[in-house]
């Protein structure tokens, strides 16, 4: 015991209890401000290690000791015990002047064996030195279904095992014996670092206090208060769970649709060479493909297909300076179409004659384009493999655009990713065809995934705007609920949705017809499952309206656009509670069930963890919606809800013994005023000094009877009926 400072207070305290309750985790948290992590405490067990000798060799222990508490500096020196209770103790309580009798929270046998072994012992060793009952890994009350507690069991930790619910010693269950013993009780955890220094400072005042009574000419322990109360632990609120998205496919959908060519309505020839794309997508990427699409037909020349295949027979495709490849020679745009057909006719010597009758063929539309990039663009009527008739727009290049820098510009229109090889080339063709992003992309030296994802999202605002905005070459038709329609493309409806794919590309009667009947749908949820299938993302969603959009995508088999649309749901949720409204507890209690039954699984967990933290709120506007719900859930919110029980019971508890505190103070002064009003003839002669003291004494007596010097605190006053906290 040396080492100690003059004008200082040596204070030896003892930590006795059951193996494994966390007395030598307690003397480190405390000695040494030692933080340990869950894993460190459930994956090691630390024995009984602390030594008195731990303050000669570690000057920084040492110095940890000292405290000054109400004014009085103290060294407080901790003694670590065996737990087995055939060991010789009476060596550590000698000299001791207070006992830490400890427990574990998750072990109800540890607690009566401080009742039935370790008081009458430390009774028999220190008759006189104050005991205080602390209750160790209090942590336990909400960490035993926690989903990381639990993952540390098992093959990984050989020293424990997880707390059960059974298992567990509530507050009023460990203060019972505690005022049954006569003792103050303190709870602690070493993880959350609760109640480590109240215990210690409580303990200190505790055996000051009774140093005092036996020493009561030392003045420096005259301003020592009696054991302070200890609030109540409240477990941390629980965080909502995390809503995880399905990583999406919708850039190789769109490749996809790329390289398969159905449902292709245009055909870009450069050279020899020839692309089948879809209108749609080269229009909204491009602005000058938008204007050349959208030429009128009626603005165009009209011809037989019999000519048009004779004219390209004979004389191949023309430039925009009417230059033909066969004949090295400047065409005459003077002369009739028809003209300058027969005359290259007659210099062919294969031709002998010409039949006088033409069969009849469709009827082609085309017209010449004063373009650089354009040269001709042409309307035929072809016949797909189902039989159906359709038009499809052929589109002639220039030479300016190589085919496999097209090949890049269509790759990055569907995709919004090149293979770079040629970059000048894929920059001239950018250019020309006008696709902003793919020139602002190969202006950069190096792109980032930042500026990438820019890029993407820009291409999927140009989608949502045209093509679900404005609907432009949509080639299917849907009926919906509300006498609503949607027009949309096949190709995204095959591309992106396997059900649709089966349904519109399948022996069905939707594979051959233009309008499609869509029951059960509207065209608010339409609009959003369009969103989705164009851009893989979807826009705000209303938590009123969100059920038939889980139910479309449940049906659909499109678990990404569940997951978003749970994610949207949340996010609105959670706005409306900011606004410090019930309406967020009543649309939970709405979707909590109905949800399940569509497979939004993370949504209906949300909504039960909101409910759980709220549940005060439920039971006091909402407890219709609360009984509306399924046994198994109310008894689900019942057993999860937060603040839990217990800590309402303690709350409750320790609000009734701070009320009798304040009574007891303001009768004591109420009685001080009344003595000094008396007249000394009738007051026995006392002096006013004497009242007093007389007085203090009353006053100690009073508090004595909740907090005593042996460090009774919040322990003497019995629990009243319990009052109405909602459960």
């Amino acid at each position: 015991m040396d080492n100690e400072q003059p004008h200082q207070e040596l204070v030896k305290c003892v930590l006795v209890g059951d193996t494994a309750v966390g007395k030598t985790r307690l003397i480190c948290a405390r000695a040494c401000n030692k933080h340990v992590s869950l894993s460190q405490l459930l994956s090691t067990h630390v024995p009984t290690v602390w030594a008195i000798d731990q303050y000669r060799i570690y000057k920084d222990v040492l110095e940890r000791s000292w405290e000054v508490v109400d004014g009085v500096n103290v060294s407080l020196r901790l003694w670590d015990t065996f737990g087995d209770h055939d060991k010789d103790r009476r060596f550590a309580y000698g000299r001791s002047d207070v006992v830490l009798l400890c427990f574990s929270i998750a072990s109800p046998i540890s607690l009566r064996n401080c009742k039935a072994m370790w008081y009458p012992e430390i009774r028999r060793f220190c008759p006189d030195v104050p005991v205080i009952l602390v209750g160790c890994k209090n942590d336990l009350r909400y960490m035993y279904r926690d989903e990381t507690y639990l993952s540390y069991f098992g093959e990984r930790s050989t020293f424990v095992r997880a707390a059960l619910k059974s298992d567990l010693v509530m507050p009023d269950e460990a203060r019972a014996v505690a005022r049954e013993l006569g003792v103050s009780y303190y709870e602690t955890s070493v993880f959350t670092y609760f109640g480590v220094n109240e215990v210690f400072e409580n303990a200190i005042r505790s055996a000051l206090i009774a140093r005092r009574q036996q020493r009561f000419w030392m003045t420096n322990l005259k301003k020592v208060q009696k054991p302070m109360l200890q609030a109540p632990f409240r477990p941390p609120k629980p965080p909502p769970p995390e809503v995880t998205v399905v990583v999406g496919n919708y850039r190789q959908d769109m490749y996809n649709m790329f390289l398969a060519q159905t449902y292709t309505d245009l055909i870009l020839v450069v050279g020899s060479t020839k692309f089948p794309v879809h209108k749609f997508m080269v229009a909204t990427a491009s602005n000058v493909f938008n204007r050349v699409l959208n030429i009128e037909i009626s603005d165009m020349g009209g011809r037989s297909s019999s000519e048009s295949s004779m004219v390209s027979s004979t004389f191949g495709e023309a430039t925009t300076a009417d230059f033909n490849d066969d004949t090295e020679c400047l065409l005459i745009r003077n002369e009739s179409r028809a003209q300058r057909m027969w005359e290259q006719i007659k210099r062919r010597s294969s031709y002998q004659a010409l039949p006088l009758i033409e069969t009849k063929r469709p009827v082609e539309l085309y017209k010449d384009l004063h373009h650089p990039v354009f040269q001709n663009i042409r309307v035929v009527q072809v016949e797909n493999a189902r039989g159906i008739h359709f038009n499809q727009t052929i589109l002639t290049l220039t030479k300016l655009i190589t085919p496999q820098a097209l090949h890049q510009c269509l790759k990055f229109i569907y995709t919004g990713t090149i293979d770079i090889y040629n970059i000048e080339d894929i920059k001239q063709a950018a250019e020309l065809l006008e696709l902003s992003q793919l020139s602002h992309l190969l202006s950069k030296p190096c792109v980032n995934e930042e500026q990438n994802t820019h890029i993407c999202l820009s291409i999927k605002e140009s989608m949502e705007k045209h093509c679900v905005g404005d609907g432009i070459f949509t080639d299917i038709t849907f009926e919906l609920d509300d006498e609503g329609q949607m027009k949309a493309h096949r190709a995204i409806m095959v591309a992106r949705c396997d059900v649709m794919r089966a349904m519109l590309a399948g022996d069905f009667r939707e594979a051959h017809s233009s309008v499609i009947v869509f029951p059960g749908v509207t065209a608010y949820t339409f609009h959003k499952l369009l969103c989705y299938l164009y851009t893989d993302e979807i826009p705000h969603i209303s938590a009123v309206k969100c059920l038939n959009l889980l139910e479309l995508a449940n049906r659909l088999c499109l678990p990404r656009l569940l997951n978003l649309v749970e994610c949207r749901v949340i996010e609105d949720l959670t706005m409306i509670s900011q606004n410090e409204t019930n309406e967020t507890v009543d649309h939970c209690l709405k979707l909590l069930e109905p949800v399940k039954l569509y497979n939004a699984h993370q949504l209906a967990e949300w909504c039960m963890s909101y409910l759980c933290v709220n549940y005060n709120i439920i039971c006091k506007y909402s407890i219709k919606g609360l009984r509306a719900l399924h046994q198994e859930n109310q008894e689900y919110l019942r057993e999860h809800r937060w603040p839990p029980v217990w800590y309402l019971k303690d709350y409750d508890y320790y609000q009734r013994c701070i009320n009798e505190m304040n009574k007891e103070i303001k009768n004591s002064r109420r009685e001080s005023r009344s003595d000094d009003e008396g007249c000394l003839c009738f007051s026995g002669g006392k002096s006013k000094q004497q009242r007093m003291s007389s007085g203090n004494g009353s006053e100690t007596t009073n508090d004595t009877q909740i907090f005593n010097s042996s460090g009774i605190s919040m322990n003497h006053i019995d629990l009243e009926a319990d009052m109405d906290l909602n459960l």
